[in-house]
């Protein structure tokens, strides 16, 4: 055999392992969102790449056994197949044998390995399509031969209990992942980067996270006062009022301003003296261990906007409204994330109202993780946990490269902290060591 047959087949292995090369990471890397997505438009192929990543052990195997015979023909071809060339120059012929070993082992690294390769990683899902079809009629082709070697592997797989397929389950820092990746890449906007996060917070955060507070409520008794009515309505324009027999704990049921509001236009005054007339006492009760997407469900299931937050003991710890959950979900895009109860002095500090929500505060200093967060609701409980008695003014802890003081408390209730950046974290890190 001449030189020029030896490299027009030489030639023609590399192209046969240069397609198997690439089909192994194809198949690999084809994502199965993407490959779902060419699917639900019709392609045939796309299919048969689903299928065959679901269980990939004879496509691989098929790939393996025609890498090796490639490898061992390339071996036997060419060996010393530049020597008729090259003894002309050469009159060594061990020089010569491994210039030709050079050259054969460098065309396959080069051509039938390293560039396929890579072209599979930045082309997966279309390459996977290219050759899903001729790989399909391989295997059949090879099938006693991949019988055996995958019935080998299987069993192997099989005795150390191993997984033989890889796990395809999509979590919430997946889709999270994802979703930086296209931020970074601009193909998500800021607006649908903190939309999407904001979503799966709302399966996260409980209602007690974004509820008005028990000491917040602003409620009517069945015997309020006409003048009092009026005047908790002028300095407290909600849409729907608590009422309530004696106190806060019993719930008679709520009323909307619009029902209100006409009397007094009018002129009705008196009506007002009987409350219980324009109550809707179909109000929604729910615990406080419900998460905001439940809460959301709730809402949905009554055709109501507005709920009583009771906790175990049968009390009232709060209200939520249908506003509270939305402006949750759409906070970030439609509000800036510092809201009254976050102000940010400099480019280090912040004022944060201890009511403020633990999840909100993680976001603003971009903290991943609070001590046992589950415990507590508001960075005013983190600072209970940490501090471990009572808190006072002037109480400070230290976390994360921030320092939090306490800086305003009102019958022991922390109204407001002093969250400083920490300017120098190294020599922190040292003094917490230390």
């Amino acid at each position: 055999m001449g030189i020029m047959e030896k490299l027009l087949i030489i030639l023609f292995l590399i192209l046969v392992s240069a397609f198997f090369s690439m089909a192994e990471i194809a198949l690999a890397g084809a994502r199965r969102i993407k490959l779902q997505l060419l699917l639900d438009e019709g392609s045939e192929k796309a299919k048969k790449v689903l299928e065959v990543q679901s269980n990939p052990g004879n496509f691989f195997t098929t790939a393996q056994i025609g890498l090796n015979i490639v490898a061992i023909l390339a071996g036997i071809i060419g060996d010393g197949i530049l020597n008729p060339f090259l003894i002309k120059y050469i009159q060594n012929s061990a020089l010569t044998f491994l210039i030709s070993f050079i050259f054969v082992t460098a065309a396959f690294i080069e051509f039938a390995d390293l560039i396929p390769k890579r072209l599979a990683m930045v082309y997966p899902e279309k390459i996977a399509l290219l050759i899903i079809n001729p790989m399909i009629l391989t295997i059949k082709l090879l099938k006693p031969i991949v019988w055996i070697f995958s019935g080998i592997a299987n069993l192997t797989f099989k005795i150390f209990n191993m997984p033989d397929s890889r796990d395809e389950l999509i979590t919430h820092d997946d889709i999270f992942a994802l979703v930086d990746a296209g931020a970074e890449a601009g193909v998500v906007h800021t607006k649908e980067h903190h939309l999407i996060e904001n979503v799966f917070e709302l399966e996260q955060r409980w209602v007690s996270s974004v509820m008005t507070t028990r000491d917040n409520i602003i409620y009517f008794k069945l015997t309020e006062s006409e003048e009092s009515i009026k005047q908790k309505i002028a300095e407290f324009p909600h849409s729907k009022f608590l009422v309530c027999d004696n106190d806060i704990d019993s719930i008679y049921g709520y009323v909307s301003s619009k029902d209100i509001l006409p009397k007094i236009l009018k002129g009705e005054l008196n009506s007002l003296q009987n409350i219980k007339e324009i109550t809707n006492r179909n109000i929604l009760i729910i615990p406080n261990t419900l998460t905001l997407s439940e809460m959301l469900d709730k809402f949905n299931e009554v055709k109501d906007d507005f709920a009583v937050i009771l906790n175990e003991y049968a009390h009232v710890v709060g209200l939520i409204t249908l506003a509270d959950v939305i402006s949750t979900l759409m906070g970030d895009v439609v509000l800036p994330m510092q809201e009254e109860y976050i102000i940010k002095r400099d480019e280090n500090s912040w004022l944060i109202d201890g009511i403020t929500a633990i999840e909100d505060v993680k976001k603003v200093l971009e903290i991943e993780e609070f001590p046992e967060q589950d415990t507590y609701e508001t960075i005013a409980g983190f600072m209970i946990y940490m501090l471990k008695n009572i808190p006072k003014k002037g109480s400070k802890i230290e976390f994360q490269g921030f320092n939090f003081e306490i800086v305003d408390v009102d019958n022991f209730k922390i109204d407001q902290l002093l969250v400083t950046k920490i300017q120098n974290l190294n020599l922190y890190e040292n003094s917490k060591t230390e």
